[in-house]
């Protein structure tokens, strides 16, 4: 099995054609046609990805996404037919890792499927090797006022630990770890996303708001991470 994925989709026909196509491609599938039901059966199992629909009977695909990351770094994709800026905007914000429109290619998604389910399993085998490697104990990376440990995915601000997804610690650990270079957005999206980047300006601009808001004073004027205006970004307090 390549892994365990939920799908939420009220859509019986998209839920069935997804569900078929995935487990075609080895997946396990798990179904929730509600809000409701989707919180049950996330409690209940363990998945490697969550396929979340937005527009839901009862509780709201956004909704949801909020308690999941309250509790859980699991990955999760946004399948939706709201296609606008605001709503991939928003469902970013709320730590959606990536974000596909119906109507959506099958390949596509199962391509992203596996890029995602690939980059949670990595990273999570780089956090083992780094513990046994180290005796379980790792120093943590300092900038100025933020403790960055890679190995426990943690990030501490004046010693009070910040909420981070999945994508906002590996963006901020990228920064940390090579001080003095600069990223572009084309690099930034491969590397953390583990894909080739196709332009989408977004999803870089929302995760680094996001990041800003919550690692710096005032995100207005960054003080970690520096905007070089037409280039990219790097590290600002050294």
């Amino acid at each position: 099995m390549r892994g365990n994925i939920l799908l939420i989709e009220d859509d019986a026909s998209i839920s069935e054609m997804v569900s078929d196509y995935l487990q075609k491609e080895g997946y396990h599938i798990t179904l929730a046609e509600s809000g409701t039901a989707a919180l049950e059966r996330f409690r209940e199992g363990a998945y490697d990805l969550v396929l979340l629909d937005l527009m839901l009977p009862g509780i709201s695909g956004l909704e949801l996404l909020q308690q999941f990351r309250s509790t859980s770094r699991v990955p999760i994709l946004i399948l939706s037919a709201k296609d606008g800026e605001v709503d991939k905007a928003l469902g970013l914000r709320f730590g959606a890792d990536d974000y596909i429109a119906k109507p959506f290619s099958l390949l596509e998604l199962a391509a992203r499927v596996e890029a995602s389910i690939r980059r949670a399993t990595q990273y999570a085998a780089d956090a083992t090797a780094v513990r046994e490697s180290e005796g379980g104990e790792t120093e943590a990376l300092v900038v100025g006022e933020l403790h960055v440990d890679p190995p426990n995915f943690s990030v501490k601000k004046r010693g009070e630990e910040l909420k981070l997804t999945a994508k906002e610690f590996n963006i901020l650990k990228l920064f940390v770890q090579h001080p003095t270079r600069v990223y572009t957005k084309a690099m930034l999206y491969e590397l953390v996303w583990g894909d080739s980047y196709y332009g989408d300006e977004n999803v870089i601009n929302v995760h680094m708001r996001r990041l800003r808001e919550k690692i710096e004073d005032d995100p207005s004027n960054p003080r970690y991470i520096k905007t070089l205006w037409g280039i990219g970004y790097k590290l600002g307090e050294q």
